[in-house]
Order: structure tokens, then C-alpha cells, then sequence
């Protein structure tokens, strides 16, 4: 009888949080509501990271930021990394001005 391997991935693919265009002020509860429920379902299959998909940001003040921090300071403390894709340039520019950006993991593509 032959043995049969089963794989399980080491960090599972989540659908990532689609971030809404406008990571400000008014907008900073739900945000923060919608990227803690998807770090809660990042470690309840096990992935190691958690990712925010920003295609679709074009606004970010000092509020949506700090949100973007809250979660990966939670996520480092879980043992997983944020993760952020298809990130504009208005998002990128402030991770650098503020030299926050080695704290995610920022997948760049193409």
C-alpha cells in the first residue's frame, strides 16, 4: 500500500481587506472595525500575515495611518506580518515621509 503526502500550506490565501478610498478621519471606525476582523481571520486559519488591499485608496490622513499601525503592531504581536498590496503612490509616499513603511511587508507587482 502506498503512503499518501497531504500538504497543508504554511500560510493559507485569505481574500484580502479591500481598503475604502478614503482612509481619513470619517472614516477611521469602520476601517478600524474592518481591518481588526480581518487580522481575527488571518490568525483563525493560521495565515502569518495579514493583507490590505489599498488599489483603491486615494486619500490617507494621520487617522487612516494610524490604523494601518494598530494593526500591524496587533498583527507583530500575534506573530504575523501586515501585509499591503496594490499600494498608490498618495499611501506609499506616506509610509516613507514617515518611515514607517519597513514595518509591512509591501507587495509590489509588475
Amino acid at each position: 500500500m502506498a503512503a499518501t503526502m497531504t500538504y497543508h500550506s504554511p500560510d493559507p490565501i485569505l481574500v484580502p481587506l479591500v481598503c475604502p478610498p478614503r482612509l481619513t478621519t470619517e472614516h477611521r471606525v469602520d476601517f478600524r472595525r474592518d481591518a481588526l476582523h480581518a487580522l481575527d481571520a488571518a490568525l483563525a486559519v493560521g495565515a502569518r500575515a495579514v493583507t490590505l488591499d489599498l488599489g483603491a485608496v486615494v486619500e490617507i490622513d494621520a487617522s487612516g495611518l494610524g490604523v494601518l499601525i494598530l494593526l500591524q503592531k496587533r498583527a507583530r504581536e500575534l506573530g504575523m506580518r501586515t501585509r499591503l498590496v496594490q499600494v498608490p503612490g498618495v499611501v506609499e509616499q506616506l509610509l516613507k515621509e514617515t518611515q514607517m513603511a519597513p514595518l509591512f511587508d509591501i507587495v509590489r507587482t509588475g
